[in-house]
């Protein structure tokens, strides 16, 4: 829908579309560094390296790569080194103090003493039902994801420039347009007041004349400003907040690309199915669903775990060197632990069950994209089959208002014609010449975004 609106809308306005070939063509483009002037390469190159939407995506991509190499370290065992010291102070007591310490009685009559601590503990979970495994291979699909999603991003930033160098493009042609028209009606103008002098022309109808003048001057300032502004978004959409001049390059076209066989729309869906990132983005979705079922259905598998330590203590408390206290203290150990859910309020089963309904969903999420993709497809692959008809018509209808404009202008010259019929004639010819450029360009737009989609 924001396509058509900003196509037809700027047609509505006279708002021509030329230049849109060089986007879609592939004619020679020139750098902006070396002219000054962007082209559409140059502006999708730009945004694809500075745009924050698109940097974002790529960020998100980085953190689900975090994300795999934890849940890879998560198969490991764990180690941690532990250590603790306290001092107590007891200032009041007259008797010696005893303590046990590894099965011995240590005495002292300190009344500040030390002890100390240290330990190295290892955990390992063996098996927890394939929880740990089938998480590594969720949080690949994450990133793969997250990857096409930076894909789909992408595609839709390069479109938005497409759209927006297209208005520019426009303007620029209307522009032109417009001072050509300004040029006939200046003539007709000079023409019209040489009559008045005369008396071969009424002061109405040189008015008509003046007003069609200033008609076209307001459609000049009108399509100026246009292109201003849609400058100015594509500065933004670029990330460009500097203030110098932006400019674009405008190409040159052939009228035979309008001619091009138009691909059939049957290839054009197949291909779309094999290679647009928004519908592999979603098959990995329905692929993660199925490793988030086998993940919660892992809550109902007993989970086994291994375990082992070493530490040691010491004591001021001991008259035993610092030494001998690390080595008499020491003491190792491990185990083997089996953890079996038998009651857990429900929670694995609900777990299993939103599972498969992310599914379901994901499934209903994809044939949603692609019934969208096949109706845009569509939507492109007939209006170029309808605007390559239309153009041949178009070009027919211009030839046959140019000759009848070019006889009115000189019978009017001979006073043959009155304003009426001319500026009529002069309407004929505009219009007949905007629907051959209309129908032109929009065929070829329609069959270059058809190759997009096959790409």
């Amino acid at each position: 829908m924001y396509r058509k609106n900003i196509i037809v809308k700027e047609m509505k306005k006279f708002y021509f579309l030329p230049v849109l070939l060089s986007l879609l063509v592939g004619v020679q483009a020139y750098g902006q560094s070396a002219s000054g002037k962007w082209t559409l390469d140059d502006c999708i190159a730009y945004a694809m390296a500075n745009n924050i939407s698109l940097q974002k995506a790529t960020l998100q991509r980085r953190s689900a790569q975090e994300d795999v190499l934890q849940s890879k370290s998560a198969l490991l065992p764990s180690l941690d080194f532990s250590t603790s010291h306290n001092i107590s102070y007891s200032p009041w007591q007259d008797d010696g103090k005893s303590t046990v310490a590894n099965g011995y009685v240590e005495s002292s009559v300190n009344k500040v003493y030390y002890n100390g601590s240290y330990s190295l503990g290892a955990n390992w979970t063996v098996w927890n039902g394939g929880k740990n495994i089938n998480t590594v291979k969720l949080n690949k699909l994450t990133e793969q994801q997250a990857a096409l999603d930076s894909a789909t991003t992408a595609i839709g930033i390069e479109e938005q420039i497409v759209q927006l160098y297209i208005q520019i493009l426009y303007s620029a042609e209307a522009i032109e347009v417009n001072k050509q028209s300004l040029e006939a009606s200046k003539k007709n103008e000079e023409r019209g007041k040489a009559m008045l002098e005369v008396g071969s022309m009424s002061k109405a109808d040189v008015a008509q004349l003046t007003a069609q003048r200033a008609q076209d001057e307001y459609n000049i300032v009108s399509a100026e400003s246009s292109m201003r502004n849609y400058k100015r978004q594509l500065k933004q959409l670029l990330e460009i907040t500097e203030t110098d001049e932006f400019d674009v390059y405008i190409p040159t076209y052939t009228d035979e690309q309008a001619m091009a066989d138009i691909p059939a729309l049957a290839d054009v869906y197949a291909a779309a199915l094999d290679n647009r990132p928004e519908i592999k983005s979603n098959k990995l979705a329905i692929e993660s669903s199925d490793l988030s079922i086998k993940i919660a259905k892992a809550g109902r598998m007993p989970t086994i775990g291994i375990s082992a330590s070493v530490g040691t203590n010491t004591t001021t408390m001991s008259k035993t060197a610092w030494g001998s206290q690390l080595k008499t203290n020491f003491d190792a150990g491990a185990g083997v632990s089996l953890s079996l859910p038998l009651f857990d309020n429900r929670s694995t089963k609900t777990a299993i069950n939103k599972a498969m309904i992310s599914r379901q969903t994901s499934m209903l999420e994809l044939r949603e994209i692609e019934k969208n993709l096949y109706s845009t497809i569509e939507g492109y692959w007939l209006d170029a089959v309808t605007n390559q008809n239309m153009y041949i018509a178009a070009k027919a209808s211009v030839e046959s208002e140019q000759s009848s404009y070019d006889l009115l202008s000189e019978q009017f010259s001979l006073g043959l014609k009155n304003i009426v019929e001319l500026m009529t004639g002069k309407v004929n010819l505009l219009t007949a010449q905007q629907n051959e450029l209309q129908s032109k360009y929009l065929t070829i737009m329609n069959i270059k975004m058809l190759e997009l989609y096959q790409r």
